[in-house]
């Protein structure tokens, strides 16, 4: 059947090419409808529950989504008047921002204080050029005293301030616009002070800025990494070909993969993120692998006098089989990611299952088509070209010391094996970025000399309307607030407690010993009500106090953490809270929460998705084998280097996120691919040839060697490539899938050949 579909190819060569651009113009305009999705929330399900609560949270109060401008003195020191003047007014243009709702810093301060026997509620400072050195101290001992300001608009030291600006997207809003204009609007402020005031350096990060660094991350890796796999792929294919139409053909069939893939992700309504802009390096890396197979079976034919059309012709015949096989158990490993709990992973997956099958469609048209079409020189010669005798040589050395290398290998396996529990699930999502991302290094900047870009809200809830008032209720607050300052993680809290205890000193003359909660009810719910009518437009008390004032958002700083150190944190916190402060026990909520509890989801989901796929392919390699125990072994070589990869993981780094989850499913499929061909030879060799195992082994090593080099080694330096990502996710996704590829390549080489001379008989039964 496949001859005579290879004679029709051939026949029918300028039908099929028509057909094959007109499926990739209708296929690939889809593209229309990518649209980028910056908003860190993707990574999550709807229904996750801890991004509804913090939805929740967010509903309640007021939105978490910030820009932080951070603003370092090349002097050190905050307090001067030209420093305060300049945050003056940077405030006052950072209110034009799009979409903000609130901006708080020093200049706009809320400060009280005793008047008599009343109390003021004014700006900490105004017209800062014309402070008086009396002023200047007193405005810095005020900052430096207060718990709301220090390392939150001010550092301890006072060498670093903050301006915050809060911004609310409207629900109906494109965030994929709005994003960019936000963060354009907030780099163009700091042009204006970089240029107004050049004795300050200015830092940009917060929540926008890091929705906005996942679309940058995503343009460099486009603009950088496709470029060097496309040369990385052009140079082996023609290191391994030397044919100007094969690598042509080659490069076509590589384009016209992604162009379909991505084109069909835009009429199922995907969206784009870092994770799914990997997807075309991936395509592109795997894509190669079946055009070297056909094209160097052709012009291996050709070398021994077969005319070129019929050289095809026997090509596909022989390779059929095994890349669409190949392409089959590639294709189920990626759509195992359906069964991560991030949805970029599930759509990466299923656009790089759509492109593995689209390659396979164009190499078994596009590719024989074009190549017999071009014209094409090969030297004839019946001799055996120099790498097939290297690869006869290595075949005799491996059939020589088939012993030492069964056991070296098993020992290998296992003792990498064995360090796989010392990996730990961590991840960082702000070193999701490297320093390649304006977002990292001024994030790093504000974090060591400032405050943290990690926290975590607590909406507490009395149940009761009013109830905030409450002292017993505002004691369990205060309390709470209290144990978290003494947290080592904990660089700030922000809790409505503290500005009770202000204004308690407030009405008490400032004195100092009243710096404690009101033991009254009534006289905690005047001086809230005397404090909300003193305060100016946009700067209420909406984003800590609920509407019915029974409930407040407790907001705690952190520092940068790893995954294990947030989950632990959040367990000591739950403990605390249930033995010390039952009346307004809450969870935490925040993307710090979320992004530490969906590494180790992904896991528990992923191992599900693994196994799936592990059943699926072997039950696949079992009927294309036709022999269980051959399916049964295959298992060897496609099992081991997945694990001998994390083993030497765990030793290298040691450390396993979110993108770190899903490559044994992923690699699955990929890796059974050198086992397939390697395996049809040999079966082929033993069935159609008669020939002994060992003559089997030289015979597989003869005929895909090579290839196997070649397209292995191709896939190595394809995903070495991705490991220079500026995102980590793809960064190290790439990174782990070369480690698992290469040692897959030693497995097939190394392991399989002494397996199937051993157990021989057993195979042959």
């Amino acid at each position: 059947m496949i001859k005579q579909y290879a004679k029709s190819l051939i026949q029918w060569q300028w039908v099929v090419l028509l057909l094959v651009f007109a499926i990739v113009v209708l296929a690939g305009s889809g593209a229309k409808n990518l649209t980028f999705n910056n908003d860190y929330r993707i990574f999550f399900n709807d229904d996750d529950k801890r991004l509804v609560a913090f939805e929740n949270l967010q509903d309640t109060y007021t939105k978490n989504d910030n820009i932080l401008i951070g603003i370092a003195p090349k002097d050190g020191n905050v307090f001067t008047r030209e420093t305060l003047a300049a945050i003056e007014d940077i405030t006052q243009r950072a209110w034009k921002t799009p979409y903000s709702i609130r901006v708080d810093s020093l200049a706009n301060y809320q400060h009280t204080e005793s008047v008599g026997d009343d109390m003021s509620v004014a700006s900490l400072y105004e017209d800062a050029k014309n402070l008086s050195d009396e002023e200047l101290a007193r405005i810095k001992k005020i900052s430096l005293n207060e718990p709301l300001l220090v390392h939150r608009q001010i550092s301890k030291t006072g060498h670093m301030s903050a301006i915050n600006i809060v911004i609310e997207i409207p629900p109906e809003g494109n965030m994929t616009a709005i994003v960019p204009q936000v963060v354009e609007h907030a780099r163009e402020l700091k042009a204006y002070t970089n240029e107004t005031y050049p004795e300050l350096d200015v830092y940009l990060t917060g929540i926008v800025m890091m929705n906005n660094a996942f679309a940058e991350a995503s343009k460099y890796d486009m603009s950088h990494l496709i470029p060097m796999t496309f040369l990385v792929i052009l140079v082996s294919v023609f290191l391994l070909l030397r044919s100007f139409n094969g690598i042509v053909a080659t490069m076509l069939v590589i384009l016209f993969s992604i162009v379909t893939a991505m084109g069909l992700a835009g009429w199922s309504g995907m969206q784009l993120s870092p994770p799914v802009m990997s997807s075309p390096v991936i395509i592109l890396t795997l894509a190669v692998a079946d055009c070297v197979h056909i094209l160097s079976t052709w012009m291996q034919q050709m070398r021994n006098g077969v005319e070129k059309r019929a050289a095809m012709i026997e090509s596909l015949r022989i390779n059929f089989g095994p890349i669409f096989l190949t392409s089959l158990t590639t294709a189920i490993g990626f759509l195992s990611l359906n069964f991560s709990d991030a949805p970029p992973f599930r759509d990466l997956g299923n656009i790089a299952a759509m492109g593995v099958m689209a390659a396979f469609f164009f190499s078994v048209t596009l590719l024989p088509a074009l190549a017999t079409l071009l014209p094409s020189k090969v030297k004839q010669t019946n001799e055996e070209s120099v790498m097939k005798t290297i690869m006869v040589s290595f075949a005799d050395w491996v059939i020589a010391k088939q012993k030492i290398l069964f056991i070296g290998m098993t020992t290998l396996a296992i003792v990498l094996i064995a360090f796989i529990p010392k990996n730990e699930l961590n991840d960082i999502y702000v070193e999701y970025f490297d320093e390649r991302i304006q977002f990292r290094t001024d994030t790093d900047f504000v974090v060591k000399n400032m405050t943290g870009v990690y926290f975590i809200d607590y909406s507490l809830d009395s149940k009761k309307s009013g109830a905030i008032s409450e002292p017993e209720v505002l004691a369990q607050i205060d309390k709470f607030s209290e144990w978290l300052r003494t947290q080592p993680e904990v660089i700030h809290v922000n809790t409505i407690t503290d500005t009770f205890k202000r204004l308690n000193r407030n009405m008490h003359g400032d004195d100092q010993s009243w710096y404690k909660l009101p033991e009254n009810r009534e006289l905690t719910a005047q001086y809230l009500l005397l404090y909300e009518m003193s305060l100016p437009y946009g700067l209420d008390l909406n984003n800590q106090i609920d509407i019915e004032k029974k409930s407040t958002r407790l907001s705690v700083t952190m520092e940068t953490l790893s995954t294990q150190e947030v989950l632990a944190f959040e367990r000591r916190v739950e403990a605390w809270m249930t033995t010390n402060t039952p009346l307004i026990k809450s969870v935490g909520a925040s993307p710090t929460v979320m992004f530490a509890h969906i590494g180790m989801k992904n896991i528990i989901s992923m191992l599900t998705g693994t196994t799936v796929a592990l059943v699926l392919i072997s039950i696949i390699l079992i009927i294309a084998l036709g022999s269980v125990r051959y399916g049964l072994l295959s298992l060897v070589p496609n099992l081991v280097p997945a694990g001998m990869a994390f083993g030497f993981w765990a030793i290298m780094d040691g450390e396993i996120g979110l993108a770190l989850s899903v490559v044994t499913a992923m690699t699955l499929g990929i890796v059974v691919d050198d086992t397939i061909h390697f395996l049809s030879k040999y079966i082929r060799a033993r069935r159609e040839q008669n020939l002994s195992a060992e003559d089997a082994v030289r015979y597989a090593f003869s005929t895909v060697g090579v290839a196997l080099w070649v397209t292995s080694l191709a896939l190595i330096a394809g995903f070495m490539v991705l490991s220079t990502s500026s995102f980590e996710l793809n960064a190290g996704m790439g990174l782990l899938t070369s480690i698992v590829i290469a040692f897959a390549l030693m497995a097939d080489f190394l392991l399989l050949p002494p397996l199937l001379i051993k157990l021989d008989g057993w195979l042959s039964n």
